[in-house]
């Protein structure tokens, strides 16, 4: 027997001759309504192959070192309308005893205009309150400013002696001891510290820049006067921004204050936010664009942050490649690696859940906003407190297609298999019942 034969005896497929085949108009229309069906459903199917989901996990962190506190796009900076550039002060604590007392390294402080002026920047020229140049100008090389009883600071540009006002200030913080404006101190009025500090007492300030913090539970502020350890307590000398407020009711400082952005880490890249709509700002950093206000000086904020390092993990992610890159290239900015290597490398990010309080330093309780029952003690600091608890948890957000490549070609067999099975059955419904119709009108 020929081969063809052997084959042909095998055919699942048996075909019907032409002349035993009836077309119906009913079955043409079925035809076409079938492969639209079939187009429509084929390409559904396509969507649900190339859709991304998310899969979150949630692990342990086992990572150590430090994370970067970032506020507001160009760095850390929150707006005080009422506080002057130079009497507020930003610090770092955490349980592990490590201080950041009067943190200027890679923080910058804004002059703005008052409120009743649009709270504009000030000439960045003018920001400088007590430059080292204009300091030590006209300074003979042998000379040596007095302490006034203090010790010089470590820093000084001559050792053992406080050349400039900034110097004073710093030895008198040394000492725990109140500077006031430098009245009566040679190096102030020199520089016309004074003078400067009364200038600026109507305007506002924006503090911007990056912090690095332990992975720690610790906390960041923003109080006024130049901070200090006194019986190993942490204090700050108010004695500018209190007398400012009792010298006129038009120097009053308040620590209202705008937080533009606040986000610990990397931002994500704005194609996973547009991807993934619950990871945009809102939700990875939810005190972008609050403000407090009050109308007294005598008034602490505080907000407390659960932080939470997240991952980002992108289809085609290799563990190998990713941990090689983050192990080699340890200064390179913290979420850049999966945009600069493409898909192999990690995103790392942290977000973080707020809950905020607010209370008078003089005590009372909260009856102008209807809470009775809630007391508060007298006493504390003014300003602005951001007290962070980092996670020992970690989420990761791995990308997966929903189907394999396999499975999109079953679910097409499927389609085109069901529809054609379902058309058949309702054209031969159709074509049964016109005939015992037609069979019923001749009789």
């Amino acid at each position: 027997m020929p081969a063809k034969s052997r084959f042909t005896r095998l055919d699942a497929f048996a075909k019907t001759v032409e002349d035993a085949r009836i077309r119906t108009n009913s079955g043409g229309v079925i035809t076409i309504a079938s492969l639209l069906v079939v187009l429509w459903l084929v390409w559904g199917e396509w969507a649900d192959y190339r859709r991304v989901v998310v899969h979150p996990e949630l692990i342990v962190d086992k990572s150590r070192g430090t994370i970067s506190s970032t506020i507001y796009t160009r760095g850390l900076a929150i707006g005080f309308f009422e506080g002057v550039t130079d009497l507020l002060t930003l610090d770092v604590m955490d349980v592990s005893g490590e201080q950041q007392t009067g943190v200027a390294h890679g923080v910058n402080k804004v002059r703005l205009s008052p409120p009743s002026e649009g709270g504009k920047d000030i000439d960045v020229q003018a920001l400088d309150l007590h430059s080292p140049a204009d300091a030590a100008a006209h300074l003979a090389p042998d000379y040596c400013g007095e302490c006034y009883g203090a010790v010089a600071p470590a820093n000084a540009i001559k050792p053992g002696c406080c050349s400039t006002c900034d110097e004073v200030r710093e030895a008198y913080a040394g000492k725990s001891w109140a500077f006031g404006i430098g009245e009566n101190v040679e190096q102030c009025t020199r520089e016309g510290y004074g003078e400067k500090l009364t200038a600026q007492r109507r305007e506002g300030c924006r503090i911007e820049g990056v912090l690095r913090v332990n992975k720690v539970v610790g906390n960041f502020h923003i109080a006024p006067g130049r901070s200090f350890t006194n019986m190993n307590m942490h204090a700050h000398d108010l004695e500018n921004y209190y007398l400012d407020s009792a010298s006129s009711p038009d120097n009053v400082h308040t620590m209202t204050h705008q937080i533009h952005e606040l986000r610990f880490g990397p931002q994500l890249p704005v194609e996973l936010s547009e991807r993934w709509q619950w990871t945009d700002d809102h939700y990875m950093n939810p005190l972008d664009g609050t403000s407090q206000s009050t109308e007294v000086p005598d008034y602490n904020f505080m907000y407390f942050l659960k932080i939470v390092s997240t991952s980002f993990l992108p289809i085609g992610w290799d563990p190998t490649f990713s941990s090689a890159i983050h192990s080699a290239y340890d200064k390179a900015p913290l979420g850049s690696h999966g945009l600069a290597y493409g898909s192999q490398g990690s995103i790392e990010a942290h977000q973080y859940s707020v809950t905020s309080h607010k209370r008078s330093l003089k005590g009372g309780n909260d009856a102008a906003e209807g809470h009775e029952e809630r007391m508060h003690a007298a006493g504390g600091i003014p300003g602005v407190f951001f007290n962070y608890d980092i996670s020992p948890m970690k989420v990761i957000n791995r990308e997966t297609r929903p189907k394999t490549f396999t499975s999109f070609l079953t679910g097409v067999c499927a389609i085109i298999g069901g529809t054609l099975t379902v058309a058949a059955a309702l054209d031969r419904g159709l074509y049964e019942g016109g005939l015992r119709i037609k069979k019923i009108h001749s009789n």
